[in-house]
C-alpha cells in the first residue's frame, strides 16, 4: 500500500507541474466545445442515450443511479443525511448541464425549493421547454454556455452546485471551479460527474487527488465517497451503438 500511495503522490505532483504548464501555453480562443454546441445531438427513441452523430455518447441512462446520488447529497446538505422534503425545501440548487435530465428530475423528486439550470445545446434547451421544464414551481433556466451565464448570477446564492458539461476539459471545470467560492454559500455544497480518466483506476485516482488539491487551494474541502456501479453498466448491450465508451472501473468515487 505504501509502494502504490507513493506512485499516486508521484503522479499528482507531475500532474500538478504539467498543468501549471499546460494553463500557461492556453490562448483564448474558440469555445472547447463549440462543435458539440453547434452540432445536432439526438435522443434514442428508448430514452436510454443523447446521441451525438458522431455516435459519441452526451449521456446514458446507466448513470441514474449516481445522479440519484449526487441529488440526494445536494438536497440533503452532506453525505448521509437525509434528503427530507422540510430540509430540501430550504435548498437552491444549481446544475450545470441538463443532458438527459436525470440529476434534474432527482432533485425535483427530493424537493429542492429552488432549482436553477444552465443549458447551452439548443436541440436540449428546445427538449427542457416541450417537457414543461420551464413552467415548473421554483424552477429557473438559464440557455448559454455556463462561462458565460455563471457571471451574471447572484454571489452567495447556492447551496448545491452540480457540473456535468459536455465536450469540454479539465481546463474548463477547472475555470468553473475557480466561480465555486463566490457562488457557494457558506457550508454549501459542490459535486460533480466524475469521469475523470476512467480507463485506468490508478490515473483516476491521481486526478481525484489534483482536484481534492486544487478545491483546497480556493478554500473548499473535498472528499470522494466510493459508490458501488450497478452490473448494467458493464453490459454489452449497454454499450451498443456507442463508438467511444467512457466507462470502466467497479467503483464510482463521488465527489462531495
Amino acid at each position: 500500500q505504501a509502494v502504490a500511495d507513493a506512485l499516486v503522490d508521484a503522479g499528482v505532483r507531475a500532474e500538478m507541474v504539467l498543468g501549471a504548464i499546460e494553463s500557461r501555453r492556453v490562448e483564448r480562443g474558440p469555445a472547447s466545445n463549440e462543435d458539440y454546441l453547434g452540432g445536432a445531438v439526438e435522443y434514442t427513441a428508448d430514452d436510454q442515450k443523447l446521441m451525438e452523430p458522431s455516435g459519441d455518447a452526451v449521456m446514458m441512462e446507466w448513470e441514474r443511479p449516481l445522479m440519484q446520488l449526487h441529488a440526494q447529497v445536494l438536497c440533503a446538505g452532506g453525505v448521509g443525511e437525509e434528503a427530507s422534503p422540510e430540509r430540501a425545501k430550504e435548498r437552491h440548487v444549481l446544475n450545470v448541464g441538463f443532458g438527459m435530465g436525470i440529476v434534474d428530475s432527482y432533485l425535483q423528486e427530493f424537493g429542492a425549493g429552488r432549482h436553477t439550470i444552465i443549458e447551452a445545446h439548443p436541440t436540449v434547451f428546445a427538449k427542457m421547454k416541450a417537457e414543461g421544464w420551464d413552467q415548473k414551481p421554483g424552477v429557473t433556466i438559464r440557455f448559454g454556455r455556463w462561462q458565460d451565464v455563471v457571471p451574471t448570477l447572484a454571489a452567495a446564492d447556492f447551496d448545491g452546485i452540480f457540473f456535468d458539461t459536455f465536450g469540454e476539459y479539465y481546463s474548463d471545470m477547472k475555470a468553473f471551479h475557480a466561480h465555486l467560492p463566490r457562488l457557494l454559500k457558506p457550508g454549501g455544497l459542490y459535486s460533480f460527474f466524475n469521469g475523470l480518466c476512467p480507463r485506468n483506476i490508478f490515473f483516476h485516482g491521481v486526478a481525484c487527488q489534483v482536484v481534492q488539491l486544487e478545491l483546497a487551494r480556493l478554500g473548499l474541502a473535498a472528499d470522494f465517497v466510493p459508490c458501488e456501479i450497478d452490473a448494467g453498466a458493464h453490459a454489452d448491450a449497454t454499450w451498443h451503438g456507442v463508438r467511444r465508451r467512457y466507462w470502466w472501473n467497479d467503483t464510482y468515487y463521488l465527489p462531495v
